[in-house]
């Protein structure tokens, strides 16, 4: 039974703000004070998805049609609508996160949106992402198209670069054709509204079809996973934890619908003997800011390190411990964030982690300390699934082998993760043991780094943000890096014989825009094909 929701705020559905068909509400909190923010926001009943999806499957006929650049000005247009509204949201996501207003949201985080954003628009308009494929001697010819509607589940530790409206899995989803059903993430509602608020007028101005884009902020577990399991859905992208993300997999799995999933990675670094005796204070202090960084709530935090017995272990933990012990406990992203990161210590050393740093006095609710951990390689090869916790929040486990045998071990009983990176020493001293142990961490991760912490992912084209299971629900797929993320929300179709006039614009003799790249006959070429 639906509650009333004349004072919740509204959902967006079909290109306009309407009265939600709720069946609860809730409001978010200030993270740093535990405050009540103002605004009752509405726990959509399945009635809301059914029009929406409803809306979403006409809007994706709709968007068959609309001219690429249209599509790119709109992606132009909420990025320069984002930027003149900045301070109202940046200040929004500050409240409901408890993220720093400067640097992080105002100087680094929607700069970063709005440039995906930029990204996006300029691949929707070349065109070039749909591998547009001609085969003239047998008239086949294929391309990447839109999946149909998106529904996009956005995590609590990016407002703006993540989130179901404006983000990254927002963007790709349509700078490839497709209308996207945002799901806002409760803890920042408010911050949602806003994206969407911009995301309507700037739709409005490009003149997209009603429903292009579309706002829920909360449903219940059945209805989600009702939601991405739906016959009108074309694909889901959720970023979360695993629980969440497999129990959605099983739901869409079940119905044959593709869903993008980044769950869960503890992001491995591996530091050889003659980089620690090199500069073991600066990789110590590398390490201890990245994993700090944002009181750890970073998808890519460096979470487990890996050593080889030797003079140099002592000293480095030491200098870890020091910094980590007189840092000040940063505010989570909420109270459940600040309890769960204690249960995952609490697993890790119920499975014989040592506590490294100090054991003080609770930091307070919606906090928790930093925290060092060290078990040797015996332990961890002993109990290495649950010594594979993730724990989301500023901690990490040190693993310390006897030698190069015992860490490539360690290595090859890793779970998926999205990166990892090696330390080594600046000139060959540590060669031979990078060419032994890189191929066995290469295996267990999207992106493999050198001599730097994982923590940043920079919106290029040639990054991968992805990586095995169980940091993605598939290893083939990136949410960042355009245009290879937008292939995500695309179905490849194939032309046998169509009638040239019948042929979709990408694949036709003429080039579209005389800038897409296209392989026509076994080459790559922007120009025109000669019949």
């Amino acid at each position: 039974m639906s509650v009333s929701s004349i004072s919740c705020e509204p959902v967006l559905i079909a290109g306009e703000w309407r009265a939600a068909d709720a069946v609860g509400t809730f409001h978010a909190l200030n993270p740093a004070t535990g405050e009540q923010l103002p605004g009752e926001y509405p726990i959509s009943s399945w009635t809301d998805c059914d029009a929406a999806l409803d809306t979403a499957a006409r809007a994706a006929v709709a968007l068959a049609d609309v001219p690429r650049d249209r599509i790119g000005g709109f992606l132009d247009r909420l990025a320069d609508r984002l930027e003149s509204r900045k301070q109202e949201l940046v200040e929004q996501a500050h409240r409901e996160s408890g993220l720093p207003a400067s640097p992080r949201l105002s100087d680094v985080e929607l700069p970063r949106t709005t440039n995906q954003l930029r990204q996006a628009a300029q691949a929707a308009r070349d065109g070039s992402w749909a591998l547009a494929t001609i085969d003239t001697k047998n008239n086949i010819r294929s391309c990447f198209s839109a999946i149909g509607p998106v529904v996009v589940i956005g995590p609590n530790n990016f407002p703006f670069a993540f989130a179901g409206i404006a983000g990254g899995d927002f963007a790709a989803a349509i700078a490839s054709g497709n209308p996207v059903i945002g799901k806002g993430h409760p803890l920042q509602p408010g911050t949602s509204r806003l994206l969407a608020q911009e995301a309507l007028a700037a739709a409005n101005e490009a003149g997209l079809p009603k429903g292009t884009v579309q706002l829920l902020y909360k449903v219940k577990r059945d209805v989600g996973l009702r939601l991405v399991s739906d016959h009108r859905v074309g694909a889901s992208a959720f970023t979360g934890s695993r629980s969440a993300g497999l129990a959605l997999k099983a739901a869409a799995d079940g119905s044959g619908k593709p869903i993008y999933l980044e769950l869960s990675s503890i992001n491995p670094v591996v530091i050889l003997p003659a980089a620690l005796a090199e500069r073991g204070d600066k990789i110590a202090q590398e390490f201890s800011a990245s994993c700090m960084l944002g009181s750890g709530q970073f998808c890519t935090n460096p979470g487990f390190v890996v050593l080889m017995e030797g003079e140099g272990v002592r000293p480095f933990i030491d200098r870890v411990k020091a910094a980590f012990d007189s840092s000040t406990p940063g505010v989570m992203l909420s109270e459940g964030v600040a309890q769960s990161l204690a249960e995952s210590v609490r697993i890790l050393r119920s499975a014989g982690a040592k506590l490294v740093t100090a054991e003080g006095p609770a930091p307070g609710a919606g906090r928790h300390p930093s925290t060092l951990l060290e078990v040797t390689a015996d332990q961890f090869l002993a109990a290495s699934a649950q010594l594979q916790t993730e724990a989301f929040g500023a901690a990490a486990l040190v693993v310390v082998a006897r030698d190069a045998a015992q860490a490539e071990q360690v290595l090859d009983r890793l779970e998926g993760n999205l990166t990892g990176c090696i330390y080594s020493h600046s000139g060959t001293a540590d060669e031979t043991l990078y060419e032994r142990l890189a191929p066995r961490l290469r295996r267990r991760v999207g992106r493999l780094l050198n001599d730097k912490m994982p923590t940043g992912v920079a919106v290029s084209p040639a990054m991968c943000h992805g990586g095995p299971y169980p940091a993605t629900g598939h290893p083939g797929f990136t949410a960042v890096g355009i245009p290879a993320s937008l292939r995500r929300f695309a179905a490849l179709h194939c032309y046998d014989n169509v009638r040239h006039d019948r042929l979709p614009a990408a694949l036709r003799n003429q080039n579209p825009n005389g800038s897409m790249w296209r392989l026509v006959d076994g080459t790559w070429t922007q120009a025109d094909v000669s019949m």
